[in-house]
């Protein structure tokens, strides 16, 4: 295997880069990347950039010197345009084609939009430096859609003197991933801070003036964000044969195709851990992620790969709050707080999923009180095992056919 491309200069196309120089590979190592600049960490950009705490230089992850020692035939601000699985060549923007003996896909996401002209997005630093610019105090802000990404654009606004506004069509921000109870505490910190968030209203349209709502209504605005989600980037591969669905389709081991693998956001895996397909969109995933595939890359025979089945973590800070959480939350049965108190919005959430724990989330604690869930989750404990019926707890249980949660306890 003397040549290995990897598409998608970000986290995880680094790790994967790195990883390989470091197990030992020393063939010819193309890494692909559709921006100009060099490889540069995404979740600063709706915190510490975007609030000017940061300069762009302490976004980079690797120095100029450390780059050139990893030996890269560098192909930065091209992106690629196809995937030929036959004659193993990844096809670029500037009319150049790759051959490769192994690839790595790990192209990420982009956002999703709404019609109309003339909002901002965040996911590039080119694109939090932008709205950084018209973020002046009294701006007047609305921020649709009030996940992680919009809640800490939100929190930035807020704090820089803008007037902000955020729009989501949920009924409870987060409820989905985090549960109605947790999402309603992380909801009242807007509230708490003067900021007008609406749940259960859907955006129509960008406008000239703000913002169209389904019921006609506009929101006026000076600046609008959009934070809807985002889709993955496999549109360049249509036509190579390699499966897509939400993502770039893999195994277990990340394959996706006979050498051919996949990393980071636009990688959908089966994680055994948990039995179940995903995609990840977090900082932390993408390198263990790149890092994986790399090894798994490198096997000597396919019995000495190993499955990537990591507990996922993630971060976020908004206001004075830092939220951390370990595993899959998504689609949970109930959830216990084991410490502190939500109304303090200062504690621990455990995730339970059938009879195991699957998931935990803490807002306000120190990181070990959350980190010792992260072994129960990896071991696969059950309910009985880590709940003693002596330990006094508040429940939300689920009811999946309809929007909400109901607490029982």
């Amino acid at each position: 295997m003397r040549r290995i491309v990897v598409v998608g200069a970000s986290a995880a196309g680094l790790a994967a880069a790195e990883t390989l120089r470091r197990e030992g590979y020393d063939g010819t190592l193309t890494l692909v990347g559709d921006e100009p600049h060099a490889p540069y960490d995404r979740p600063p950009l709706s915190k510490q950039l975007l609030s000017a705490e940061w300069d762009t230089d302490r976004l980079t992850l690797r120095s100029p010197a450390h780059l050139d020692g990893l030996d890269l035939d560098l192909r930065l601000g091209t992106a690629a345009t196809g995937l030929d699985l036959r004659e193993c060549e990844v096809r670029l923007a500037d009319g150049d084609t790759v051959p490769y003996d192994a690839l790595v896909v790990a192209t990420g996401v982009r956002p999703r939009r709404l019609p109309g002209e003339g909002a901002h997005v965040l996911r590039t630093l080119d694109d939090a430096l932008t709205l950084r610019e018209r973020l002046t105090p009294g701006t007047r802000l609305v921020v649709v859609g009030a996940g992680f990404l919009g809640a800490e654009a939100a929190a930035v606004a807020w704090r820089l003197g803008a007037e902000v506004t955020l729009l989501e069509p949920a009924p409870v921000p987060l409820a989905h991933a985090v549960g109605a109870e947790v999402g309603a505490v992380l909801s009242r910190a807007h509230r708490d801070h003067g900021v007008d968030l609406r749940a259960g209203v859907t955006v129509t349209e960008v406008t000239e003036d703000g913002v169209r709502l389904a019921d006609g209504e506009v929101v006026e605005a000076d600046e609008v964000l959009v934070a809807v989600g985002s889709l993955p980037n496999t549109e360049w591969l249509a036509g190579s044969g390699l499966a897509v669905g939400d993502g770039v389709l893999c195994d277990r081991y990340c394959e996706a195709a006979k050498n051919v693998y996949a990393a980071g956001d636009v990688a959908r895996w089966y994680n055994p851990l948990f039995g179940a397909s995903m995609r990840i969109e977090h900082r932390t995933n993408a390198a263990e992620q790149g890092m994986a595939v790399a090894r798994n890359l490198l096997a000597a025979e396919p019995a000495a790969r190993r499955p990537f089945a990591p507990v996922p973590y993630f971060w976020s800070d908004q206001y004075d709050m830092k939220v951390q959480a370990y595993g899959h939350l998504r689609g949970h049965d109930e959830v216990t707080v084991v410490d502190g108190d939500l109304a303090e919005r200062r504690f621990v959430a455990v995730y339970r999923t059938g009879d195991r724990v699957t998931g935990a989330l803490a807002v306000g604690m120190p990181p070990k009180a959350i980190r010792q869930w992260r072994q129960a989750i990896a071991s696969g404990a059950d309910r009985s095992e880590t709940f003693p019926p002596e330990i006094p707890v508040a429940v939300e249980e689920v009811d999946h056919g309809g929007t909400a949660a109901r607490p029982v306890a």
